[in-house]
C-alpha cells in the first residue's frame, strides 16, 4: 500500500503546479495537522483515495468546518484499506487553543483510546501531530513532544508513527525518517511517501 503523508505546509508540486494523475497511485493519504479544508479537500478530490486526518494546533476552525470528503482520526482507532490507524492531534499547551493539551490531558486522551485499541486488534499507523518527547522534539512550550506517545510507541510497536509540527524549515539536522526500536518515525512536513 502506498501512502502520503503531510503536514504544516501545502506541497507546491501536489497543489500549485499539480498536473493530472499525479496523485493516482496513492491508496492513502494522512494528514497530521496545520493544513487547509480546501488544501485537503483537494488532494482527497485529485487522489480518489482515503485521507485521513488530525488537528494540528493550528486547526481550531476544522472542528467548525470539517473538511469534506476527509476522515477525521483525531481521537479515534479504526481500520481503514485494513490497517488499523490510531490519531491523536494537537501540540503541547502553550497558549489558549482547543487542539493544545497538557501531558496529562493528552494521557487521558490515550487512556480512552484503549478498549477501541483492543478491539480492533492493536495499531498499524500512529497519526499525530506532536511528536514523541526526545524523538524530533524541541525543549521549547511550543514544539516539545508527549511522553505518554512513547509509551504508546513501547507497548503496541506500530509499524510507522506519522507526526507534523516540527517543521525541517526550523534548522538543518531535522530528520524526516528515524527509527525507535520497530517504529519508523516519519515527520511528514510538507509531504513524505512510504509503502506499508
Amino acid at each position: 500500500m502506498r501512502v502520503l503523508a503531510v503536514a504544516d505546509d501545502e506541497a507546491k508540486s501536489l497543489y500549485d503546479y499539480y498536473t493530472p494523475g499525479k496523485l493516482a497511485d496513492f491508496d492513502l493519504i494522512i494528514s497530521c495537522g496545520d493544513l487547509s479544508r480546501h488544501y485537503l479537500e483537494f488532494l482527497v478530490t485529485m487522489a480518489r483515495c482515503p485521507l485521513v486526518y488530525v488537528r494540528g494546533n493550528h486547526d481550531d476552525k476544522l472542528l467548525v468546518e470539517p473538511p469534506e470528503g476527509c476522515v477525521c482520526v483525531d481521537g479515534e482507532a479504526v481500520k481503514i484499506n485494513g490497517l488499523r490507524i490510531l490519531g491523536l492531534g494537537g501540540s503541547y499547551r502553550y497558549r489558549r487553543g482547543e487542539n493544545m493539551y497538557t501531558e496529562e490531558e493528552m494521557e487521558k486522551r490515550v487512556r480512552k483510546l484503549r478498549f477501541k485499541l483492543r478491539r480492533i486488534g492493536g495499531v498499524d499507523i500512529i497519526v499525530t501531530h506532536a511528536p514523541a518527547r526526545h524523538i524530533n522534539d524541541f525543549d521549547s512550550m511550543s514544539h516539545r513532544g508527549f511522553e505518554c506517545f512513547n509509551d504508546l510507541l513501547d507497548k503496541y510497536e506500530p509499524k510507522y508513527f506519522v507526526h507534523g509540527h516540527i517543521h525541517k524549515n526550523y534548522g538543518v539536522n531535522i530528520p524526516q525518517r528515524t527509527q525507535h526500536g520497530q517504529t519508523t518515525i516519519i515527520n511528514a512536513y510538507e509531504k513524505c511517501e512510504f509503502e506499508i
